[in-house]
């Protein structure tokens, strides 16, 4: 739908100048003679499977060979170890569950998840409060070409302000003006837990023989080969992110480009992905920065969280932050005076199951907190059901064969809390909460984490259902963003939107690839045409409104 207006306007030559968008202080476009380049490679469900973190059966050269340029993080951890929760994290600075994106998975819900919906109910678009942008859009705002290529999977619908281009086919080669700086994601998928069982016919890299289980799994020939496969995925993925770099280098740009390599949790494997111990949560984390020459093979033990992506990459193009970020910036000129003490992450629904978990973890100590704890550790998953290793562990617990290790994800219920020693104990089996000579350790990261959680906040104190429906105000969809107004004042044109929060895009022509971020008023000549929407995430787009100027 488009409304058209013929408005007697006549302007000057079309210019565009940015400004990031309130309550975001105003900041003009990078002044630096040669604004840096950001290019994220990121891969999916994967731990610590790389050469350079110490895993000798698979040949990672192209990651490890970054790794030796850059430094390798040792303590990067995701805020959810499943990618939705997770990847609105990264996207937008913020912990999931203070933000309402928590529940895997809203947007697009696969037939499982649709099962812990009322009959006919699709999913939704997470309606996030309204200071919460998609950090991209404070980098376009300042003149970066920004590309994702190409899932997104936030939880909700990102705005069309936010990306330049989001697809399979998006790249910074596809700019037309190579000046430009660039934010560019490549997301790697074929180390995704679905690509176990996909590309079971495929050949092995790895011997199932040469694999090392850990000790929570049986060792039998289905456990093995998963692994295997997994482990040979990440060989694959290495050669995919080879290309990546060799691309950079042919372009001239490697001098230039600050170049990020992470998995987005754990690895994709029963009893590792989606939980929310070290094994889940804990992930490569990889940074090579030309500007800081003497930063070659470095190994940073730092910890970081996902909530500081966003902070970090605008400290990286001096930015500012915006206040109501909740991580803190690792990197650049905003760095954060005080390495984090702390990181912290959650666990809810998984497709129709649903499960409250909270937790905390300090160098050594991780704290767990059962909001449900008459729930079993185990959660009968559909979709991991397609693993071969699931259903075999699932046939040696119902014939009574697994082993005690083996058998602690099957337990019936669970304890209020949890305490762990990440040290002695870096499977996360004995739970040390009970015992007398842990107490102050117990107190102290309870009272850390319920400071935390009275700071961030917690949405998923309301039932799920209600709280989308306290979103929607009663209806039985989401609200609509206002139509934006075009306003012309003397030689310029001003944009606004009554709905709080929306961001505004406006194009020239119709044809143009991507919507451009309004940030203040804008100058156009006789002739012209305007295109302009809004959008705030959660809400349904508005109608796309046209100005044609006489």
């Amino acid at each position: 739908m488009k409304h058209t207006y013929f408005l007697p306007v006549v302007v000057c030559a079309a210019f565009f100048a940015f400004r990031l968008p309130q309550p975001v202080p105003a900041s003009a476009p990078i002044q630096t003679k040669t604004p840096p380049n950001i290019l994220w490679i990121t891969c999916e469900d994967m731990s610590f499977q790389l050469g350079a973190y110490g895993n000798k059966l698979v040949k990672t050269p192209n990651i490890d060979r970054l790794a030796a340029e850059g430094v390798r993080f040792t303590n990067a951890f995701a805020t959810a170890g499943v990618c939705a929760p997770s990847r609105s994290a990264i996207i937008t600075g913020m912990y999931q569950q203070s933000i309402g994106t928590q529940n895997m998975r809203t947007l697009a819900a696969s037939a499982a998840a649709l099962d812990a919906y009322p009959p006919g109910f699709k999913g939704y678009s997470a309606v996030v409060p309204e200071e919460v942008k998609c950090f991209p859009e404070y980098l376009r705002a300042a003149g970066y070409y920004c590309t994702n290529n190409s899932k997104e999977d936030y939880q909700f619908q990102a705005p069309p302000t936010v990306w330049d281009e989001s697809s399979n086919k998006a790249h910074w080669r596809n700019r037309t003006d190579k000046n430009q700086p660039f934010f560019a994601i490549f997301n790697l998928t074929v180390t995704h837990e679905s690509q176990v069982w996909v590309r079971a016919k495929e050949p092995l890299l790895v011997k199932p023989e040469d694999v090392v289980l850990p000790p929570y799994y049986p060792d039998v020939p289905e456990v093995r080969l998963d692994v295997a496969r997994h482990l040979s995925n990440a060989m694959v993925m290495d050669e995919q992110a080879g290309k990546i770099l060799a691309q950079l280098r042919e372009d001239g740009l490697e001098q230039n480009t600050i170049v990020f390599f992470y998995s987005d949790h754990g690895d994709g494997l029963p009893f590792v992905k989606r939980e929310i111990y070290d094994r889940g949560l804990r992930v490569p984390f990889i940074v090579k920065n030309p500007f800081e020459k003497s930063k070659k093979g470095v190994v940073d033990h730092r910890f970081i969280s996902f909530v500081d992506l966003a902070p970090t990459v605008l400290s990286l193009v001096d930015l500012p932050i915006p206040a109501h970020l909740q991580g803190q910036a690792f990197l650049g000129k905003q760095q954060a005076p005080k390495p984090r003490q702390y990181t912290f992450a959650a666990r809810d629904r998984m497709d129709s199951e649903y499960d409250r978990v909270r937790t905390v973890r300090d160098s050594r100590y991780r704290y767990v907190r059962n909001y449900m704890p008459e729930k079993p550790y185990y959660q009968n998953i559909q979709y991991r059901l397609q693993q071969p290793s699931m259903r075999a562990i699932l046939a040696l617990k119902e014939q009574g064969k697994l082993n005690a290790a083996q058998s602690l994800w099957f337990r019936p219920t669970k304890p209020k809390e949890e305490l762990y020693d990440c040290q002695k104990d870096p499977y996360e089996f004995n739970n040390l909460a009970e015992l007398p000579q842990y107490q102050p350790k117990l107190k102290e990261l309870r009272k850390v984490y319920e400071a935390w959680i009275q700071k961030v906040g917690d949405t998923a104190v309301e039932p799920e259902m209600e709280m989308v429906r306290r979103w929607w105000n009663g209806k039985e969809q989401a609200p609509v963003t206002e139509t934006p107004k075009i306003q012309p004042e003397f030689s310029k044109i001003t944009l606004s939107c009554a709905t709080k929060g929306a961001s505004i895009g406006y194009k020239q022509r119709w044809k143009d690839p991507s919507w451009k971020v309004y940030t203040q008023p804008i100058n156009a000549s006789a002739g012209d045409s305007l295109y302009v929407v809004a959008h705030r995430i959660g809400y349904q787009k508005s109608p796309v409104v046209v100005l044609k100027l006489n």
